[in-house]
């Protein structure tokens, strides 16, 4: 195996043990095309982790930076014995990819770092669309042979439902280390307060305010999934993750359901059942 396919697969060993869901909707990407998804989704995860990482938000700091740096073409000896850098890069020239997609992704990540509340629902998309949307619409143009191939809505909507999806799930392990996602304006409409839900504190409000952010992601959910049908048939795989939007919601509105205490984690035979039935959902 040349030193080139062992860079991509370790992106792919990275992807599957630390983002199951992400690699099991990746298998629905043609197999020529797999392998670069898996660069930028590998890329995306090691960027996510960065607060978990370090025990100091400069040290996290230092790691974003490194990684801009990367993108921008300061650290070429460095990215090229880092197995993800190399093979993002390799990525980015294949398929000309904006790099300055990439470099808003890492800026956005910024947040994690620190304890600031999010202070609208705005923000949140916003932040949803830097993070997530942007992968989307980077797989997107993977899949389209490098050209680009429209649907930059299509995938602005898939970016906040799956995003705000999968924080509204991290709920337990936010309150754990004292970080809150959810929107202070959101929270503050239904008398809901920002240090109860940083501190893992449920209530009557809160759970309004989630029922309110859950109909967004609906509201998202739907509205990317109307749009599949204007994009080109070939990108369509890319969107596959939106497969586990509706199931993760359901799961949050089962009787019993405590935000900060049930993980929503459904086992992989539930995934594998929700991506079997997705392409049969898609628009005709």
């Amino acid at each position: 195996m040349s030193e080139l396919a062992e860079a991509y697969a370790a992106c792919e060993q990275a992807l599957r043990t630390g983002d199951r869901d992400r690699w099991l909707a990746s298998l629905f990407v043609p197999a020529q095309h797999r392998p670069h998804v898996h660069a930028l989704y590998a890329f995306s995860h090691e960027v996510a982790r960065a607060r978990e990482a370090v025990s100091d938000p400069r040290l996290g700091e230092i790691r974003l930076q490194w990684w801009r740096e990367v993108i921008e073409g300061g650290r070429d000896t460095e990215a090229q014995a880092n197995p993800l850098s190399q093979a993002l890069l390799d990525t980015i020239v294949k398929f000309n990819l904006p790099r300055s997609a990439l470099v808003n992704l890492i800026e956005a990540r910024r947040f994690d770092l620190y304890d600031d509340p999010m202070p609208s629902l705005n923000d949140l998309e916003g932040y949803c669309g830097e993070t997530c949307s942007a992968l989307f619409r980077l797989c997107a143009i993977i899949c389209a042979g490098g050209r680009d191939p429209g649907g930059g809505e299509v995938a602005g909507h898939a970016g906040c439902a799956y995003a705000m999806a999968g924080l509204l799930r991290a709920l337990p392990w936010q309150a754990a280390r004292g970080q809150c996602y959810l929107p202070s304006d959101v929270l503050s409409r239904h008398g809901a307060l920002v240090e109860a839900a940083t501190a893992g504190l449920d209530s009557p409000a809160l759970r309004e305010a989630l029922a309110d952010l859950r109909e967004r992601i609906r509201f998202h959910l739907k509205a990317a999934r109307s749009g599949l049908a204007q994009i080109p048939e070939e990108v369509r795989p890319v969107f596959a993750p939106l497969a586990f939007v509706e199931p993760w919601l359901k799961a949050m509105e089962k009787r019993g359901y405590e935000p900060f205490r049930t993980l929503i984690d459904p086992p992989q035979w539930r995934l594998q059942w929700a991506l079997a039935r997705w392409p049969g959902r898609l628009p005709r």
